[in-house]
């Protein structure tokens, strides 16, 4: 995934994604924010809580030293003029299996998931661990490559053609990396709702075509508007914001008592005659 990003379509996703979380985490209050997964996106660097934390798993941690524990607490940078954070990546704090993190329960208020889902040998193992570890209200920001897009199907093609065993670097080329299953957001909303999450807010992006050089991006960067407006959920990545919900037992107050009937002037009845 990392090689891939190093692209000219991944560096045209990167710059998507990194504008969708900073106005999806700028104004989320709390302690406690983690992102896990994807080191080549700071997620968080919009986020004002006091603790946010990078976490990866092992196979794709990279060659650099991970903070110690009272750096992990103190981490964060300070902001600059423009509200966002000096450094541009976050360092790693913590290196960890997804599907098993190492918090306790309803502890963070805030967890990211950069295409965490689809890079995850057990995506609904990993959305129950990030449903355990959320406060009640906590939010959870995921983001995937849509299969119902164009290079969701330049990538199925690919496939395709390598089951069928056909011949021709254009038959079984895979445009997206290899590693990962796409999740659809369907698929994904449904898995949310049965963990008791509601999706606060969805949207799709990066409507250009399934092309590889800096130049064919740049001719059609006209896609992007026009998917926005004609075709908006075939866009090539979807971006999603949940709630977790608990419902419980509400306190009620004591029973109004009844207001006692004021005292009245008695009525006298006059006669003239």
């Amino acid at each position: 995934m990392s090689s891939w990003l190093q692209t000219a379509p991944g560096q045209y996703l990167l710059g998507w994604e990194q504008a969708q979380f900073d106005l999806a985490v700028a104004d989320l209050f709390g302690y406690n924010a983690l992102q896990l997964g994807l080191s080549d996106l700071d997620a968080l660097r919009a986020n004002r809580m006091p603790h946010r934390w990078r976490a990866l798993p092992e196979e794709l941690a990279p060659l650099e030293p991970l903070l110690s524990g009272h750096q992990m607490m103190d981490e964060g940078p300070g902001l600059s003029g423009s509200g966002l954070p000096d450094l541009p990546v976050r360092r790693i704090a913590l290196i960890t299996d997804a599907a098993a993190l190492p918090f306790p329960a309803a502890c963070l208020d805030l967890v990211v998931l950069p295409h965490t889902l689809e890079l995850s040998a057990d995506p609904h193992q990993v959305l129950r661990e990030v449903e355990r570890v959320l406060v009640p209200e906590g939010r959870v920001v995921i983001s995937g490559f849509n299969p119902a897009s164009l290079w969701g199907l330049r990538q199925g093609r690919g496939r395709l053609g390598s089951r069928l065993g056909l011949t021709g670097a254009d038959a079984t080329r895979l445009y997206l990396p290899e590693a990962g299953d796409f999740i659809g957001p369907w698929r994904l909303r449904d898995w949310l709702r049965l963990l008791g999450f509601d999706v606060e807010s969805d949207r799709y992006g990066c409507y250009r075509p399934a092309v590889n050089t800096e130049k064919w991006l740049q001719r059609t960067a006209w896609m992007d508007s026009a998917g926005a407006r004609w075709w908006p959920i075939f866009g090539a990545v979807y971006f999603a914001v949940a709630v977790k919900r608990v419902r419980g037992v509400r306190l009620l107050g004591p029973a109004w008592k009844p207001r006692r009937a004021t005292a009245s002037a008695p009525v006298v009845a006059t006669n003239r005659h």
